[in-house]
């Protein structure tokens, strides 16, 4: 049986397209504030920490560690133009990646994602850190990356956006 946190994944992604693409189009291309990203910019990093967390979750199966490269996230939201990209294309570039992404973890198998390791770089590359000196599995950094999804989608779309599915899910 797969880790909760895939079925979290697929049900935020089965939930969160017709939320994204009911916003404006206009407004999805505006910084939510300031200095911060837009929406599109947002979906953009969202594919970009799968693409990066896609080749990590592959990788790790053959790993004595859980030390992995990281990435400028400015760099690559100002590199790829994600402003400019289509908000349709986006969203389901994003909503195809994920799909992906809950196959490729649920395909990890249990004793590969709960192995503890010692020798990690969770306390700089995961969302939520783990301190250099605490092991690490990659459930964790998995499940970590579902909720990095769901913080960013919470930004874009408010913290109520997918209020039912957390009442029933935790």
């Amino acid at each position: 049986m797969p880790p909760v946190y895939v079925r979290t994944l697929v049900d935020t992604v089965d939930a969160a397209v017709p939320a994204l693409l009911l916003l404006p189009d206009r407004a999805t291309a505006e910084p939510l504030s300031p200095g911060k990203w837009s929406p599109r910019e947002i979906v953009g990093h969202l594919i970009d920490s799968a693409s990066n967390n896609h080749r990590r979750f592959i990788t790790a199966r053959w790993k004595d560690d859980l030390i992995f490269d990281g990435y400028d996230q400015d760099q690559w939201v100002d590199a790829q133009r994600y402003r400019e990209a289509p908000w349709f294309d986006l969203v389901m570039l994003w909503s195809q990646f994920n799909r992906h992404m809950a196959r490729v973890m649920a395909a990890v198998p249990e004793e590969v994602r709960s192995k503890p390791q010692a020798r990690h770089n969770l306390d700089r590359i995961a969302w939520q850190p783990i301190p250099a000196d605490g092991c690490a599995t990659l459930d964790y950094f998995m499940a970590d990356y579902v909720g990095h999804l769901r913080h960013h989608l919470k930004q874009i779309l408010g913290d109520g956006w997918d209020a039912e599915r957390d009442a029933h899910h935790g």
